[in-house]
């Protein structure tokens, strides 16, 4: 087993698809979401168009939170990212923080963040 690492993601992006929510056989709820990120940000001192699509999970409390969005939806997110599977290498972001970006009111943008743990 490999040791302790920094494994840990920042990201604000679009909530494109969301499943229904599941149960694993235990019973523990599980959400699973299609992200997708666009922005401007710099490299070797100049700006770059970036964009990624990213499937996340959030387990838990986190689940229902979750399963209770739309696509559409504009959040801010943290998480750790694993392997999908043992067959399937593509990365996966766990959620350990989901913050709902909502409105513009009064130039203010409106939060509802909930932190697992």
């Amino acid at each position: 087993m490999t040791e302790t690492g920094f494994n840990q993601l920042h990201l604000d992006a679009r909530i494109a698809e969301l499943l229904p929510l599941r149960r694993t056989p235990a019973g523990v709820p599980v959400a699973t979401c299609g992200l997708t990120h666009e922005s401007k940000q710099m490299e070797a001192g100049m700006l770059r168009d970036v964009s990624v699509e990213l499937r996340a999970v959030a387990v838990g409390e986190l689940a229902g939170m979750l399963a209770s969005a739309s696509p559409g939806m504009r959040i801010r997110v943290a998480g750790f990212l694993a392997a999908k599977s043992l067959r399937s290498r593509a990365p996966v972001l766990h959620l350990s923080k989901i913050e709902f970006l909502e409105g513009n009111e009064n130039g203010v943008q409106q939060e509802v963040c909930k932190e697992k743990g």
